[in-house]
């Protein structure tokens, strides 16, 4: 029996009558179940992040960015203070391997932000904005810049931002002491493909690009060869089953905590794909791709232990809950929905 204990941090669009942007629920890992147990008040938290050293968490808002100090033993949350990002609202942040800086996605402006973190886990001053420029194939809807993603490499020497409109992901390197970014590289996807979110495995080789439109998933080998980074694509995989929904859209990445999994999932087919990680060549197999019992699944992950899943389904404000058997390929739904308004997504964290 797992006796760790762990809080799960939700964020979610706020609307009149409720300012509470980020939930806090502690986690029942043996029912596979999540138990509110507070509420942070802040303005449409579009994303969160939890820092490398567990201490504290970032948040989107309306305004720019807040850091909060994480209680290590309840997981309660307590206000560091704000950041402007000197733009519209962002969708996606990220810090460096050191905690040194925050990287903020800029969807609507297509701007990347870098801060400054101090030692206190509070947020400085902005050191580089970068706006994204161009047309895509298409010079209307999603098709000029849009920052979906922002990522370091493993060796903390790169910063990689997928840009959902102009079909590719900008390869940055990034000065540690100035805080500045310089492109150094581009990694194109295909056309009208539109990548959503990437992620390392834990060892640094591999490298995951989600597509939304295209509902692909493109692996990398990653190393560097004579001081420069290198991606070589290996596989490319597709997020639904033959028999799908039409105008489906692929939503989120993320890893399981033992790094042999990834979870992603489909707006349109309301649907979550699950898939096992061979770390020798980093290929994805995938095991299945089952119904969530929601609306537009924003995000999706593995509870700690393995045993569970939950969906964020941002369009019915719902999360269901799942028991999977990942030998066997089964989900099961295990309980009753939990209402949360526009759910957008779900970190879980090891209490002390």
């Amino acid at each position: 029996m797992n006796t760790d204990k762990y809080v799960a941090y939700v964020s979610t669009y706020t609307k009149k009558g409720d300012a509470y942007g980020i939930k806090i629920y502690d986690v029942d890992l043996e029912r596979g179940r999540l138990i509110e147990k507070n509420q942070v008040k802040i303005t449409n938290s579009s994303y969160v992040t939890i820092s490398h050293n567990q201490k504290f968490l970032y948040s989107i808002t309306d305004t720019g960015v807040e850091a909060y100090r994480i209680d290590p033993a309840s997981g309660d949350l307590a206000i560091l203070g704000h950041g402007s990002i000197n733009g519209m609202r962002g969708c996606y942040l990220s810090t460096d391997y050191n905690d040194a800086y925050l990287f903020v996605a800029g969807y609507h402006d297509g701007k990347l932000t870098v801060l400054r973190l101090k030692e206190d886990g509070s947020i400085g001053e902005i050191t580089d904005e970068v706006y994204h420029k161009g047309l895509g194939s298409i010079a209307e809807r999603n098709f000029r810049p849009h920052i979906s993603c922002v990522k370091m490499t493993r060796d903390n020497q790169y910063l990689l931002a997928a840009d959902l409109g102009m079909d590719h992901v900008n390869v940055y390197r990034f000065d540690h002491v100035t805080g500045r970014v310089k492109q150094i590289d581009m990694i194109r996807s295909e056309i009208e493909s539109a990548p959503r979110h990437v992620k390392f495995t834990k060892d640094g080789k591999f490298l995951y690009i989600v597509h939304e439109l295209k509902n692909t998933i493109d692996v990398y080998r990653y190393q560097k060869v004579k001081g420069n980074p290198e991606f070589e694509k290996i596989q490319t995989i597709s997020t639904l089953n033959n028999y799908h929904a039409g105008g489906s859209a692929a939503c989120t990445l993320n890893f399981s905590m033992d790094d042999n999994y990834i979870i992603s999932s489909n707006a349109g087919d309301n649907s979550v794909v699950v898939y096992r990680v061979d770390h020798e060549s980093g290929e994805l197999d995938k095991l299945f791709c089952l119904p969530i019992s929601g609306d537009y699944p924003k995000d999706a992950s593995f509870f700690p232990d393995l045993r569970h899943i939950v969906s964020l389904n941002h369009e019915s404000n719902t999360m269901t809950f799942f028991n999977v058997d990942l030998e066997k390929g089964l989900l099961v739904m295990n309980g009753k929905e939990i209402p949360v308004d526009k759910p957008n997504c779900i970190i879980f964290h090891k209490l002390d």
